[in-house]
């Protein structure tokens, strides 16, 4: 164990890095014989803010012969004291260094995110290369994730990756590797084994072509959600989401299709309305908890969201308890819902209708009106909501200058809507840049330029300054590395190595986003950007090729089609199946088991 309270009053934040918070598990250490380390690579206020780390941290947990732990990216500050004082990174549990774990597991949710992997294993006197790893004494590296869905960016890193829902392979994969330690299975031979559970993908390996690659790698699938999350660590201090949350589903029905999680997170699956409640309950006696998110790429879209919101009101009146409901359709549905909420605070209300106008509505399937906006806003004004945030993209495929200012048309006609009380909404506009995503219909299309987002930037600015709407938008720059890490193939680990040795972390902030390192590496590796974000033939071979959603590429490419066409595709919910693929894994549209 490392002596760090010599060099945390040297720092920002120290809290970060005591451990200790509430519900957080220590076990004997010595007794354990499987010791698993959680990697987080961005600061404690966003790993503690993470479902998944939570949630695997628990289930293994519960396993008595298992122990796991947590760790975070220290930020700039405590990663140089650390350098300094020859401390290498830790566990926030039992304090014992990196290296000393039999697996560190990576949790890669955003792809800005990169290079702080490779920081925190240097930081730990682990070799950064997998090719480097090759003495059995270095601990087994492996990653989840939805970015794991293209593992290539990061294959020189990653001794294996984890494709899909880890809630069942996790416990899979720890069992195969117990084994196969205990017989004394050196690195090779362990991962020539662990290749054949289904979801693992072993990078090494499909490139020498050994039969234990197998050529697809299928996502894993949990047909049944596991038991909600209720005794989570709480954290001494802030951190980004402050909250109990339970997951009530996942999955979602509506196809829009620049969404990635709509395809990753396939079929839809509903947990009980009796398990939400309880899980709630427990949350708060656990955890302390004033407030509860209500978990879903589409809360609204819940069977039984007025029932369950019903049901909490009633169970929870006179408590200081407020219900979050992320992720609301633009109805007025949503609106009645989250007036139904007991002392609900009305500070704002949160909406996406993603594109200005209705062709480019129906171009990315964004099943939302001009009406249903107007309506909607309307009906919330009435019930007491004064303040709005509309949610929106440019470099959708197809996009015109007409198009960008239907954004500006839209939120002036909200602006000119008046409550009962004469009051007109205050609006907060935000513009992201689409990111073409892989294993969307949209995986084949170009991003946007930087000067073509540039442009359109400013016809936001100069339409929507005279609305009084506020406006925020994304970096082009921030964008564009998103973009080639998103579609990026294995030529681009030695950027990403390259970007770190310049000094390239935390990219995701900007305050530390360093554009011109980035470049200079690109440039040092003959590697052009630009090729990453260009059109793709649809019958190029893709990357992510390799990797099977569960959603067929014939499908892919109809909807591709349907969307040139600005033809919608109906939600799943409507008893018309779209034939996306999943019923040949014998998976419903519902989760269910299909013949």
């Amino acid at each position: 164990m490392f002596d760090i309270d010599r060099i945390l009053p040297n720092v920002m934040r120290p809290a970060r890095y005591t451990g200790g918070e509430w519900n957080s598990i220590i076990k004997d250490w010595d007794s354990i014989d499987l010791r698993i380390a959680l990697a987080y690579p961005d600061a404690y206020e966003i790993g503690m803010s993470n479902m998944g780390i939570s949630i695997l941290y628990d289930i293994l947990n519960r396993r008595p012969d298992i122990l796991a732990e947590r760790v975070f990216a220290p930020w700039v500050d405590m990663a140089s004291e650390m350098r300094r004082a020859g401390i290498g990174l830790f566990s926030l549990e039992s304090k014992r260094p990196l290296g000393d774990f039999d697996i560190i597991g990576f949790s890669l949710g955003y792809e800005l995110t990169y290079t702080n992997v490779l920081n925190m294993l240097d930081l730990a006197q682990i070799p950064v290369l997998a090719a480097e790893r090759n003495d059995d004494r270095f601990p087994l590296v492996i990653a989840g994730g939805s970015c794991a869905l293209n593992p290539e960016p990061m294959s020189d890193f990653i001794d294996l990756f984890v494709v899909g829902e880890g809630e069942e392979v996790i416990l899979e994969l720890v069992e195969a590797f117990r084994k196969l330690k205990k017989d004394g299975a050196k690195k090779r031979q362990m991962l020539e084994e662990l290749a054949w559970i289904r979801g693992v993908y072993v990078p090494g390996l499909y490139r020498t072509g050994n039969d234990a690659s197998k050529a697809i790698v299928e996502r894993r699938i949990v047909t049944k959600l596991p038991p909600p999350l209720t005794n989570p660590v709480v954290p001494f201090i802030e951190v980004t989401h402050d909250r109990g949350a339970v997951e009530i589903q996942r999955g979602c029905t509506q196809g829009c299709r620049f969404c990635q999680a709509s395809v990753i997170y396939r079929p839809l699956r509903e947990r009980p309305i009796e398990e939400v409640v309880e899980a709630v309950d427990e949350l708060i006696s656990r955890c302390g908890y004033e407030e509860v998110s209500l978990l879903s790429l589409s809360t609204s879209d819940y069977s039984g969201i007025s029932e369950l919101i019903t049901t909490l009101s009633e169970r929870f009146r006179g408590m200081p308890l407020n219900l979050s409901l992320p992720s609301l359709r633009v109805d007025t549905f949503s609106v009645e819902l989250a007036n139904s909420i007991q002392g609900q605070r009305k500070a704002s209300l949160t909406f996406a209708p993603e594109a200005g106008t209705a062709r480019l509505r129906r171009v990315i399937n964004k099943h939302v009106s001009e009406d249903d906006l107007l309506r909607t806003i309307e009906l919330a004004l009435n019930k007491g909501w004064h303040s709005f945030k509309l949610y929106f993209m440019i470099g959708l495929p197809t996009e015109t200058e007409d198009d960008v200012q239907g954004i500006v048309d839209l939120v002036r006609q909200v602006r000119q809507i008046k409550g009962v009380n004469g009051k007109r909404p205050n609006i907060k506009v935000n513009v992201s840049t689409f990111i073409p995503k892989p294993h969307t219909p949209f995986q084949w299309v170009a991003q946007n330029t930087e000067g073509e987002l540039d442009s359109k930037h400013q016809i936001l600015q100069r339409g929507l300054k005279k609305t009084g709407a506020s406006l925020s938008w994304h970096d082009p720059k921030v964008s564009l590395l998103e973009g080639v890490m998103s579609r990026g193939d294995h030529r681009l680990g030695k950027v990403i190595h390259r970007a770190w040795q310049l000094g390239c972390v935390f990219d995701a902030w900007s305050d530390l986003f360093d554009f011109e390192k980035w470049m200079q590496a690109f440039d040092e590796c003959q590697v052009d950007p630009k090729g990453y974000v260009r059109e793709r033939g649809l019958d190029e071979s893709l990357p992510w090729s390799h990797i099977d959603t569960g959603v067929s590429l014939g499908f892919l490419k109809r909807e591709y089609e349907r969307a040139v066409a600005a033809e919608e595709t109906p939600d799943c919910r409507s008893g018309i199946c779209n034939g996306c693929g999943m019923k040949r894994w014998k998976v419903g549209c519902r989760g269910e088991s299909v013949a």
